[in-house]
C-alpha cells in the first residue's frame, strides 16, 4: 500500500490514498497533519463501535466518542488518550463492556502499541 504525498503550493502537503487526496495544511485552511493522526484514533475506535450497533440493531442516534489528550506538561507529548463513549438513551446494559471491546479492536491503536520501524529514505528526480 502507497500513499503518495505532494506539495501543490504554500503550507499545503496532500496525501494520496487511491482516489482520495486528504488535505493538510498548517495555516488552518485544512487539518494539520497531527490533527488528522489524532482524529485517525477517534475515527478508528468510532467504525468498531457503529458497526458493533449496527450489527446487532441498536439504535445510534446520540451515539458519539469524546476524545481526550492528555498532556505531559515538561514534553508537551500526548501521555494519555482517553476515549469516552457516549451511548444512546435506552443503550442495552448487557452491550456497554462489549461496546469498549469493539472500541478497543481500533487497529491505529494497536499499532500504537506496537509501533512499526520507520525507514526514510531520498531517490533523485
Amino acid at each position: 500500500m502507497d500513499i503518495k504525498i505532494s506539495f501543490p503550493g504554500g503550507q499545503r502537503v496532500d496525501a494520496q490514498y487511491g482516489p482520495v487526496t486528504i488535505p493538510t495544511n498548517q495555516d488552518g485552511s485544512a487539518p494539520a497533519p497531527f490533527a488528522l493522526f489524532l482524529a485517525s484514533i477517534g475515527t478508528c475506535a468510532g467504525i468498531y463501535v457503529l458497526s458493533f450497533c449496527n450489527q446487532r440493531g441498536l439504535n445510534t442516534a446520540g451515539l458519539e466518542i469524546t476524545q481526550r489528550m492528555i498532556t505531559d506538561p515538561l514534553s508537551h507529548m500526548i501521555r494519555k488518550i482517553q476515549l469516552e463513549i457516549k451511548l444512546p438513551a435506552g443503550f442495552p446494559e448487557k452491550y456497554r463492556d462489549a461496546v469498549i471491546r469493539a472500541a478497543d479492536q481500533c487497529a491505529v491503536k494497536k499499532h500504537m502499541a506496537q509501533p512499526p520501524e520507520f525507514s526514510i529514505t531520498t531517490t533523485a528526480a
